[in-house]
């Protein structure tokens, strides 16, 4: 029977990570960016062009290149599976970088997905190199897999206590805010500890770095919460904070609303 070609998405290098990977070896950073971009022929190009100094580093590239160029097939990430395992036994920042993608195969790029063994594989790197950027994104991931798709706790609330327990581990800062973001959105999503949810925000806001959608999102629900919660002065706080970088929004005339019923408020006060 002939194998037919499948179109999965790109294996992204997380561009936060490209400074360990740089720290790791010595490609050339150039490499890793057109992978991180989705470029996997101009990345094919710019490794024959560099000097074999470092083969560990250079054949993760490679096995990086083989999962980003399409069309793919099970059988290629099988063998980007079994390249990234040899990589994995040597618990250096190359190795902790094979182990996340391994991970990230199973989860997304294979054409059936395996959340258990792409949870396996975070789990494991968290154990052997919790430091690791590279463990704490797994880490991150793997919060993700148990809200929604791991078999495990049968209630929502049960749910986010196990997602919860991955917080103190995390300590890179942008990885922690979007942790906190994750378990935020989650208790908003199912109702559950809305005051928290709150409180997961704001200390993702105080983290930073987020900008866009992203950045709007958040500054919007805090605003919202604070708003429910009688918390005017932060609900006020947050709404104009939101105006003032997103004019264009369709959700301003919702704020423009919230903040004359905070205005009324004072006013009655």
């Amino acid at each position: 029977m002939a194998v037919v070609p499948r179109v999965f998405p790109p294996l992204i290098i997380p561009l936060l990570l490209l400074v360990t990977l740089a720290r790791a070896d010595e490609t050339p950073d150039a490499v890793w960016r057109l992978l991180a971009a989705n470029l996997p022929g101009e990345a094919g190009v710019a490794l024959k062009s560099t000097p074999p100094t470092e083969p560990r580093a250079r054949a993760l590239a490679e096995a990086v290149v083989l999962t980003a160029r399409q069309p793919l097939t099970d059988e290629r990430l099988l063998e980007a599976e079994r390249r990234f395992e040899a990589l994995a036994e040597v618990p250096d920042e190359v190795g902790a970088a094979a182990l996340y993608l391994t991970g990230r195969l199973h989860q997304l790029h294979f054409s059936t997905p395996d959340y258990t063994e792409a949870a396996r594989y975070y789990r494991r790197l968290a154990e052997r190199q919790p430091a690791s950027p590279w463990a704490q994104l797994g880490l991150v991931k793997l919060a993700l897999l148990t809200l929604h798709v791991l078999p495990g706790p049968a209630t929502p609330a049960d749910r986010i206590a196990a997602a919860e327990v991955l917080l103190p581990r995390v300590t890179v800062p942008p990885l922690r805010r979007d942790l906190l973001i994750v378990l935020g959105r989650a208790r908003l999503f199912h109702e559950v500890g809305m005051e928290q949810a709150r409180f997961d925000l704001l200390a993702a806001d105080a983290i930073g770095g987020l900008t866009g959608l992203a950045e709007a999102d958040v500054l919007l629900q805090i605003g919202e919460l604070s708003f429910r919660a009688g918390d005017d002065g932060r609900a006020e706080e947050y709404f104009r904070r939101f105006l003032k970088g997103n004019d264009a929004d369709p959700r301003v005339y919702t704020v423009e609303q919230r903040l004359k019923v905070i205005a009324a408020r004072k006013g009655g006060r």
